[in-house]
């Protein structure tokens, strides 16, 4: 069924209200390229009521499955009263072949039903542009509201028929300047005026865009500025602004007045343009004098400009230089931005730019981390000072020792005691010899005999040496850390034999493992911090004192030793505690800090 057959079905209609819903969808689908549409009304519960539906559904147990995906569309719109938009996610039908479908609901309301939801769908490739197609299904929400208030006839349908062969002839073109113009005239010749002028809002200014019949003007003419004032007349009173007015309709008429004296004498009709509640342009229109505009006239003029408004609008926008679109969209981020919609967004947009300039623009301090380990600076080794057994062991492995005073372990002394006694004995028998050949003069056997006296004195000499050695006792105050030898007593040393080591606790370094991918951020004399394992709540500061030039590998781990030097000890500190270092290097930006190893991590796998 081709358009004119479908708007004389509308034109001849004797049936109920449902009917006329139906037939005036299937032209909007016409006109727009609407795969369906219909009418939906929020119930009570939770469900909807569908007034009017287009193409007619077949006998199903399931309703189509895209009027379900639109129900919450149709709530969306409602709750916010402004056009919603979702892609459908499967559909049926003629859609089923379609993968880019799209359910546009447009607010509306019914003297008899209330608020409705106005649903169509629609092919598009993307969201954006199914909300542009949604902008100008505006027409469906201006149709419904006009075709309750008909007086039941063919005068109706005549004026609704006025309004669309408006906005066909408007969206026969895609750029603003060819529509703008096809809109001027085409209301020109179905109200016979004489001329017919469109201005658009230019800051807080009207500025004139078309008119009838008129492709090129001068902007600096007398007509195009009056035209102006007559236009902001109407803005500024955000009304219809007829001349001559009616004492129905009082407003202020002095720009309109002073143009028709100048340029008429003409009757005067101006119309506000306006697009989601916002007026954007007037257009005025001019005819004879005698052949005022009557009030059915301006109704059926108020729908046409309805009707026709989202379409200028989408394309005066479209036809913009760049820059201008820009700031335009700009102006709508902001504006939407500070308003007072949209609060959790707004905050979670502010903590995450906030987030980003303090990642960006915030320093602190880097300090790479490494593992280490406690070693003692300085370690005093007890050997055994003579070959001999064990007899006895009073100090174990973590045991502390003072100087001087506390005895290790003890040697068993037995066979140095009878040797001491052989000794003496050997030495008495040669100082009597020498006495003896003294007596007798024998001056040789007695200097013989002195000699032999004399090596066994230095025999019992380091006899009695050993045997005061024979108590290990500990050179230096400290730990043991070697020398478990509580089960070992009876064992034969030898002499040199490591018996003990002992550790001054009070000096104490660390050696750090840096992995070599922070080695190059440390240098001798930059400080940190260390903490144990088993006291991690007790920080040690810590200088560096020395790097080793050369990597090994620990726990198949590239890393250099460094070594440093504890500021401070603490009693329970002991060699061999482990635990991690943290060495800082200077001041570095968070967003280095947190996202170098990711950012080495990637230039080495791509190889940048």
């Amino acid at each position: 069924m081709d358009r004119d057959e479908l708007i004389k079905r509308l034109e001849e209609l004797e049936g109920d209200g449902r009917t006329f819903l139906e037939n005036l969808l299937a032209v909007q689908c016409d006109f727009c390229g609407g795969e369906g549409a219909a009418v939906l009304r929020l119930a009570e519960g939770k469900g909807v009521d569908v007034l009017a539906l287009y193409p007619q559904q077949q006998e199903k147990p399931q309703p189509a499955s895209w009027l379900i995906q639109g129900a919450q569309t149709a709530a969306d719109a409602l709750g916010g009263n402004k056009i919603a938009v979702r892609r459908l996610t499967e559909a049926d039908g003629a859609l089923t072949r379609e993968k880019n479908a799209y359910v546009v609901a447009i607010p509306a309301i019914l003297v008899s039903a209330g608020a409705v939801a106005l649903l169509v769908v629609f092919r598009a490739a993307n969201e954006h542009e199914a909300m542009s197609h949604g902008q100008r299904l505006d027409i469906v929400a201006r149709l419904v509201r006009y075709c309750e208030s008909r007086p039941g006839g063919g005068h109706g349908m005549r004026r609704l028929q006025s309004a669309i062969e408006t906005l066909a002839a408007t969206n026969r073109f895609n750029r603003f300047g060819s529509a703008a113009m096809s809109f001027c005239n085409e209301i020109a010749s179905q109200w016979h005026c004489q001329r017919v002028s469109t201005g658009f809002l230019k800051g807080r200014y009207v500025q004139l865009r078309a008119m009838s019949h008129t492709e090129h003007f001068n902007r600096k003419m007398e007509i195009v500025g009056n035209l102006e004032a007559v236009m902001e007349e109407s803005l500024d009173q955000d009304i219809e602004v007829a001349f001559p007015g009616t004492e129905d309709n009082p407003c202020i008429v002095r720009a309109a007045a002073h143009f028709s004296s100048r340029h008429g004498p003409v009757a005067l009709l101006s119309l506000p343009l306006r697009f989601t509640g916002n007026v954007v342009g007037v257009v005025t229109l001019e005819r004879s004098p005698d052949n005022p505009f009557r009030l059915e006239e301006i109704e059926t003029l108020r729908l046409a400009c309805e009707m026709c408004t989202p379409r200028l609008v989408e394309l005066w926008e479209h036809d913009r230089w760049i820059g201008g679109r820009i700031a335009k969209r700009a102006e709508r981020f902001f504006a939407a931005f500070l308003g007072p919609e949209h609060t959790w967004a707004k905050i979670t947009a502010a903590a995450v730019c906030a987030a980003i300039v303090f990642l960006v623009f915030a320093s602190g301090q880097y300090r790479p981390k490494a593992p280490f380990i406690l070693e003692a600076v300085y370690q005093q080794v007890i050997p055994a000072p003579f070959d001999g057994y064990i007899k006895t062991v009073n100090a174990e492995v973590g045991d502390e020792v003072e100087a001087g005073e506390s005895v290790l372990a003890a040697l068993d002394t037995a066979e140095l005691r009878l040797q001491l006694a052989a000794g003496k004995a050997e030495q008495s028998g040669y100082l009597k010899q020498a006495a003896a050949a003294m007596r007798d003069g024998q001056t040789a056997q007695a200097q013989i005999a002195q000699a032999n006296a004399d090596k066994l004195a230095a025999q019992i000499d380091l006899i009695l040496y050993r045997i005061e050695q024979a108590a290990i006792i500990s050179p230096i105050t400290g730990i043991v850390v070697s020398g478990d030898l509580k089960r070992e007593t009876g064992k034969p040393v030898k002499t040199g034999e490591i018996l003990f080591e002992v550790t001054p606790i009070d000096w104490l370094r660390a050696e750090l493992l840096v992995s070599e991918e922070d080695i190059f951020e440390i240098r001798a004399g930059q400080e940190g911090r260390l903490a144990t394992a088993s006291y991690p709540a007790e920080p040690i500061p810590f200088v560096v004192e020395r790097v080793n030039p050369m990597a090994e590998i620990v726990k198949q781990r590239n890393v250099f030793r460094v070594r440093v030097r504890l500021e401070e000890t603490r009693p329970w500190m002991r060699p061999g505690m482990e635990g991690v270092a943290k060495v800082s290097v200077g001041k570095r930006h968070y967003a280095w800090i947190w996202t170098r190893k990711m950012i080495n991590w990637i230039r080495m796998k791509l190889w940048l």
